[in-house]
């Protein structure tokens, strides 16, 4: 299979999410077993890792206590705080909308790329996700704490060891969620163009096996630096060629310190019309 274009319709925008359907949900809500919910998602914050490409985050109190000490009015004695947050949509936990990326003026399935505009994308923009309910995959290279070293392209052979070690195998539908170790070892700065992460034959073999979402604990899912004479190569299989959005920016330590290797995944992007991508708190319900 090249690319996924037509497979639901000349009009499609929801891609490979189309997988997920009501008996798959029915299936890993049945995973459940002690009802414990783990996030999955960074705190967001103006100290948060941010790529240099991109302005940080800015909160700003629009109402607070200090007013009040400095005079405000307290009608009937009531108090409120309000805030401002002005943040890129693609930092933190974050998940890549299919007109994020694309090449040769094409999105994904023929959607002309002209179509992203200042205004934001009239075709494939984030709202077009629906909240994702799935079975979620751990799929965890840490190995007796050694994550996988900056530059580590993660092979087929490797997804199907992991596979192994976890016990499972891939499904329809499913979101499968990778553990690098690289964003655990971060501090207080990171190198953004050194990262663990797929490689083009790993992706494929993920979109092949009809995954309807693919995460992971880094910045940009694929293996950087990228191989010479390429750009975003995994970016532009998945999300342009078979219409997999990418959740970027994942916290999975605790989700694999609880042994967790299949469980009901829930994650529900921000509906911000012609967006390229929404900051969210992925969950996992053991």
């Amino acid at each position: 299979m090249t690319t996924a274009w037509n497979r639901w319709g000349a009009d499609d925008e929801l891609g490979a999410l189309n997988l997920i359907d009501a008996e798959h949900v029915r299936r890993a809500a049945g995973l459940v077993r002690t009802g414990e919910v783990v996030s999955l998602a960074q705190t967001i914050s103006p100290g948060m890792l941010v790529p240099a490409h991109r302005p940080g985050v800015m909160h700003f109190m629009n109402r607070d206590g200090g007013d009040y000490a400095a005079g405000a009015r307290r009608t009937g004695g009531f108090q409120f705080a309000e805030d401002t947050v002005v943040m890129p949509l693609h930092v933190g936990t974050h998940l890549d909308a299919l007109c994020h990326c694309w090449y040769d003026d094409e999105l994904y399935n023929g959607h002309p790329g002209n179509l992203v505009r200042s205004q934001g994308a009239a075709r494939l923009g984030v709202e077009k996700i629906s909240p994702i309910v799935s079975r979620g995959v751990l799929l965890d290279f840490v190995v007796d704490g050694e994550g996988l070293p900056d530059g580590t392209e993660i092979t087929p052979a490797m997804i199907d060891l992991a596979l192994t070690r976890a016990g499972i195998e891939l499904e329809k539908g499913d979101a499968v969620l990778l553990r690098t170790g690289w964003l655990e070892r971060q501090t207080d700065t990171a190198d953004f163009n050194r990262e663990p992460g797929l490689n083009v034959a790993a992706a494929r073999l993920l979109a092949e096996a009809d995954v309807a979402l693919v995460g992971a604990d880094n910045f940009a899912i694929e293996a950087m630096p990228f191989p010479e004479d390429t750009i975003f190569p995994v970016h532009q299989l998945l999300i342009r060629d078979f219409g997999v959005p990418l959740l970027e920016g994942l916290v999975l330590r605790k989700l694999a310190d609880a042994g967790a290797t299949a469980f009901l995944f829930v994650a529900a992007p921000l509906p911000i019309e012609g967006g390229t991508g929404s900051p969210l708190v992925p969950v996992a319900v053991l």
